[in-house]
């Protein structure tokens, strides 16, 4: 799995994203000079319908051209579009196989999870691909269909509203939400020693997908995390060793059995060490006990 650290999605405040800057929109959908594709990008996702705030993993593949020859190294643009062809959000990223050293004919595939942000949007949305190395330098010819500036329709998502998720509550043990100074689209909480999410129970197995870190600086310890149900978190169902400034997504399993009967159903987050910041550093003020950092605690049931 490849994402599972890296992933941040950028928002809708950084509308200008790189190989669009300082275009005008017409420009953007001008069709490049055809020239030899190198590639051939494709995507698959593992659900088409997605409720705002929910994750989707998305694979990406690239079948190499008989006679591509990379000698440098391109980031992948991803960009999710609205009817009217304008930008949503991104997930321009590094693919895990650099490419300079994708082969002729050599197929390069791998997944990412994507967390779709509350966008105030809810109907189909189309997914573009592109390769770029400098803001200012064309992109890569591929083969497909070219929406402008050589940037590739490769596959539809259909954004459906939250309340079409399976929902959830941040019940006991959170702090408030905090949100990135230079991006407001990444918001995360931060949990004390124990913290509850409530849900509603799905009754069937289901996924809990869990996005956390501990930044470290601070407090640069690993942490054990344990994962459980009920009040006294008599159930386990994952644990796991949290390293600092390591960024993890963690898919765990619900089995309906693990869930009971009632109509809602309280799963714990628990950390061995917790560690207050102004008793630490001398240059903190924060008072707060501490125990990791959640981005996304979502969980998800089979045609949710």
């Amino acid at each position: 799995m490849i994402r599972s650290s890296a992933f941040r999605l950028i928002g809708v405040t950084a509308l200008i994203s790189v190989g669009l800057a300082g275009l005008p929109a017409s420009a953007c959908r001008q069709k490049t000079p055809s020239a030899p594709p190198m590639a051939t990008p494709s995507v698959t996702l593992s659900r088409d319908k997605v409720p705002l705030g929910g994750p989707v993993d998305i694979t990406y593949k690239f079948v190499v051209a008989s006679d591509a020859n990379f000698t440098q190294n391109f980031r992948v643009m991803v960009h999710v579009v609205d009817p009217n062809e304008e930008l949503m959000w991104t997930d321009d990223h590094d693919p895990p196989v650099a490419t300079t050293a994708w082969k002729p004919g050599q197929t390069i595939e791998y997944t990412r999870t994507v967390f779709v942000p509350v966008y105030p949007y809810v109907g189909e949305a189309t997914i573009q691909i592109g390769l770029y190395s400098q803001p200012n330098q064309p992109r890569v010819p591929l083969a497909g269909d070219d929406a402008g500036q050589r940037a590739y329709k490769v596959g539809r998502l259909q954004l459906a509203p939250q309340s079409d998720a399976v929902f959830s509550v941040y019940k006991d043990g959170w702090h408030p939400a905090e949100v990135a100074e230079h991006n407001a689209m990444v918001e995360w909480h931060w949990t004390k020693k124990v913290a509850t999410l409530a849900v509603r129970n799905p009754k069937k197995d289901s996924v809990l997908y869990l996005d956390l870190d501990n930044p470290g600086g601070v407090f640069d310890e690993p942490q054990q995390v344990t994962v459980s149900t009920g009040s006294t978190g008599s159930k386990t169902l994952d644990q796991f060793t949290l390293t600092p400034k390591h960024e993890i997504l963690r898919k765990i399993a619900l089995p309906a059995a693990a869930l009971g009967t009632d109509e809602n159903v309280d799963l714990r987050i628990e950390v061995d060490k917790t560690f207050v910041p102004n008793r630490l550093s001398p240059a903190s003020k924060d008072p707060r006990e501490l125990g990791v950092r959640v981005f996304h605690a979502v969980v998800v049931a089979p045609d949710r």
